[in-house]
């Protein structure tokens, strides 16, 4: 049976400046991790500046991307209302405000002031994560995708505290404590944050943006594979994330066959989507297709590494250059996948939908601009890919510093489009979503009004 739900009522999403702020905010943390990362490949003595680059697109532009999206469309999958609108626009500032302060701690070395902004975040996540408990706890019957975006709000629970106690140990160094060191500590955190709370909410979600865009169901052996992955992926992340901390290999290879068993059979279950669709290929679909490519590839490749020593600190994401292929082969490019047709969708909601069957209109994926998108497309991919092959091959470092700055156009290019989106067909809404309050909301229901805001784009 298809997993795409029997009504979608669009009546019960919030306000379109909640979802955009914190769309156009991850954005622009996407564009300073990937500064960051080019800065770390190019030898630029920034303090830590890699783990500035990772928290600036993991808990920056991925987590800040999910908050949103989940705010968005948990009421609309579920026809339940949100339960505090202003609850989701705190939490973007709380994440915000933690998320750069820790970045910046990084990389000025002033690791005393990271418990501060630790808590920050840690704030702001677990704001998200009441404010959409409290939302899903009013539906009687959760769906696979509504299990995967409760089990996801555990997940980040988890992995903010973890965070949290990381900071505080980073700023007056306690551990070992409980014979846990920090390099345990943090291969949890990690574990945690990558397959717990980002990849469980991106295999909830595409259970249903999967199946609803190619216009397809599961069917068959989808059936079977859906069951390892819905029971044994989470229980694997627990396993896995569990066997790290207390440095057990034998939990944390139980852990690990579970997770490669389920990114696996989530691989195949897409792949035969996308296969089956008869739909026209859209940036969607065609980065939906890089994700099944990448999930399946990066199982096959880190089964070994992950059997033989998943505790080792080299083996947190597989052997050399998968973590590339997971965090943006998989993770990268479902996000931006999904925000190519989630922006224009939220826009054309405000924007059109009253007046379809008046007069003509732009199609959702008409709001884009195609030809960006395919440069954004194969830059993000084929500098991603120079990244990804520089720890097994052993790449000059121009070579990677090329790749990466290519990536980074392309992240740009990426960005501009969907912003162009905005400016082009809500002109009056740039300010309004930025600025928190009910003015802005009522600002962006007047530009959506206007009739000069894109009706030359209109056809």
């Amino acid at each position: 049976m298809s997993v795409v739900p029997g009504t979608i009522d669009t009546d019960q999403q919030p306000p379109m400046t909640i979802p955009l702020r914190h769309f156009l905010v991850g954005l622009t943390l996407l564009l300073l991790g990937g500064l960051a990362g080019v800065s770390a490949a190019a030898g630029v003595p920034l303090g830590l500046v890699r783990l500035a680059h990772v928290h600036l697109l993991l808990a920056g532009w991925v987590c800040v991307t999910i908050m949103g999206a989940m705010t968005q469309f948990v009421p609309v999958w579920s026809n339940v209302p949100l339960y505090s609108r202003r609850l989701a626009s705190a939490q973007l500032w709380l994440v915000t405000a933690g998320v750069l302060g820790v970045a910046g701690a990084f990389v000025s070395s002033r690791v005393s002031v990271l418990p501060v902004f630790g808590f920050l975040m840690l704030c702001g996540f677990w704001t998200f994560v009441y404010n959409l408990g409290r939302t899903l706890a009013t539906v009687e019957s959760l769906d696979v995708t509504e299990r995967h975006f409760a089990l996801a709000l555990g997940f980040f629970v988890l992995v903010t505290a973890a965070g949290l106690l990381l900071a505080l140990n980073f700023a007056t160094p306690t551990l070992p404590i409980a014979g846990v060191t920090h390099s345990q500590l943090l291969a949890a955190h990690a574990t945690l944050a990558v397959f717990g709370a980002v990849l469980t909410t991106v295999l909830g979600a595409l259970y249903q943006l999967g199946t609803m865009f190619t216009q397809t169901e599961l069917r068959g052996v989808d059936h079977y594979l859906r069951r390892v992955e819905e029971i044994g992926y989470p229980l694997g992340v627990l396993l896995l994330a569990t066997g790290r901390l207390f440095g057990n290999l034998g939990v944390a290879r139980a852990g690990a066959a579970l997770v490669l068993a389920g990114t696996l059979s989530f691989g195949v279950i897409l792949g035969r989507r996308l296969y089956e669709t008869r739909v026209e290929r859209t940036p969607m679909l065609s980065r939906y297709a890089v994700v099944a490519a990448a999930m399946a590839l990066w199982a096959l490749v880190t089964v070994p590494t992950w059997l033989r020593n998943p505790v080792s600190p080299a083996a947190l994401f597989g052997p050399e250059g998968a973590s590339h292929l997971l965090l943006v082969g998989v993770i990268g490019f479902v996000v931006m996948g999904s925000l190519y047709h989630i922006v224009p969708f939220i826009v054309w909601v405000h924007r059109y939908s009253d007046r379809l069957g008046f007069e003509k209109v732009p199609m959702i994926d008409d709001l884009y601009d195609h030809r960006i998108a395919v440069v954004d497309f194969w830059s993000i991919l084929f500098g991603s890919a120079i990244v990804a092959l520089d720890a097994p091959l052993g790449l000059p470092s121009t070579v990677v510093v090329a790749g990466g700055t290519v990536a980074l156009v392309g992240f740009g290019l990426f960005a501009a489009n969907l912003a162009r989106v905005v400016k082009n067909h809500a002109p009056n809404s740039l300010v309004g979503v930025f600025v928190p309050s009910e003015g802005a909301d009522q600002e962006m229901a007047e530009s959506a009004a206007t009739p000069e805001s894109g009706a030359s784009d209109s056809r």
